[in-house]
Formats: structure tokens, C-alpha cells, sequence
């Protein structure tokens, strides 16, 4: 699919993202990056991918009471928005609060390709395996994690928490190369 159209996607599914951010702060930062990210569409790109958007059944036409329209995704396009966001995530290192996010999980071996994804994903994303499914990250990813473990519809297998310290702090900081703050 053509970079606009999957950022058209994305744009539309952007609600999602607000759904999972819990604080003011991230709520906003997604609004203005959607705003951002729709002021550089050009409109005539545009109009020609919402129709192959439509055409392909990513997004349907709805009326509104008022005569206009909107614009929404279907569950195909829902589905295909959330791989595309889940492919493009990452987790901001900035400003670390002196707090290690932990990620727990004990997951069946029926589920075992959701598992593996889980953990290849925490990896691809710069967590430390601490154990074979103990993984922690320095950083503030709250809204990443819970994402995750929705789209692999985990939740019931999975634990997080955030911790003041652990007894391996200096070696965790000299992985995620942390050793210099105080």
C-alpha cells in the first residue's frame, strides 16, 4: 500500500492511540501530531487514496444526520491501521525518571506465536531480557505496553509494574547506558 494511504489509516485509527493515552499530556502531543500529519497531505493525493481506500473496503462513507459525511474504518481497515501503527511504534528516551518499567508474562504454549511475538516485540522496542519473560526498560512506556498486549490479546497473561530499584541497577544502567546519571 502507498505511504499515504497507510497514513491515512493511521490518522483515521488515531483515536485509538488517544484511547490508550491516559495522561493530558500524551493525549495532546497525539492530537497535535495528527494536525501536523494532516496539514502536509497534499489534497489531491489525498482525495485519489481515500477512493482506493474505499474502493479496497479499508474505510467507509457514512451520512450524517446534517447531509455530510464522514470518513470511517472498517474492521479490515482497523485491522491494518493497528499493524501499521504496531510496526512504526517506539518508546521516547527522554528525561529518565530514575524508575525501571518491568514486563511479566506466563503464557500458555497454545498461545505460544503470541508469546514469541510479545517478546521479540519488547526486544525490537530495547527492553533487557532480565529473565526468559522478564523484560525492563527505563523509560515511560505505559501506553506502548498496554497497546501490545491488546493487540495480541494477552492481557490476562501479562503483568508490569514500575520499580524505585533493583539490585542489578548498575548493570541495567550501563546496558541502557544510563551509567552516567546520577
Amino acid at each position: 500500500m502507498h505511504s499515504l494511504g497507510q497514513k491515512i489509516l493511521l490518522l483515521l485509527s488515531s483515536g485509538i492511540a488517544f484511547g490508550y493515552s491516559y495522561t493530558p499530556r500524551r493525549q495532546f502531543n497525539v492530537l497535535k501530531g495528527m494536525v501536523e500529519e494532516w496539514k502536509a497531505i497534499n489534497k489531491r493525493e489525498l482525495r485519489y487514496e481515500i477512493k482506493k481506500l474505499y474502493n479496497s473496503r479499508l474505510v467507509a462513507r457514512r451520512e450524517n444526520a446534517d447531509g455530510s459525511f464522514t470518513l470511517v474504518l472498517t474492521e479490515k481497515g482497523r485491522l491494518k491501521a493497528l499493524t501499521y501503527r504496531f510496526q512504526k511504534m517506539k518508546i521516547s528516551r527522554e528525561n529518565w525518571d530514575k524508575k525501571w518499567r518491568i514486563v511479566i508474562f506466563d503464557i500458555p504454549e497454545k498461545l505460544r506465536k503470541g508469546r514469541d511475538a510479545l517478546r521479540e516485540k519488547l526486544k525490537d522496542l530495547g527492553f533487557y531480557e532480565l529473565q526468559k519473560s522478564v523484560f525492563v526498560f527505563p523509560y515511560q512506556c505505559e501506553d506502548e505496553i498496554n497497546f501490545i498486549i491488546e493487540f495480541f490479546g494477552l492481557r490476562k497473561f501479562v503483568r508490569t509494574g514500575v520499580l524505585e530499584s533493583v539490585d542489578n541497577e548498575i548493570h541495567l544502567k550501563n546496558i541502557f547506558g544510563l551509567d552516567k546519571i546520577k
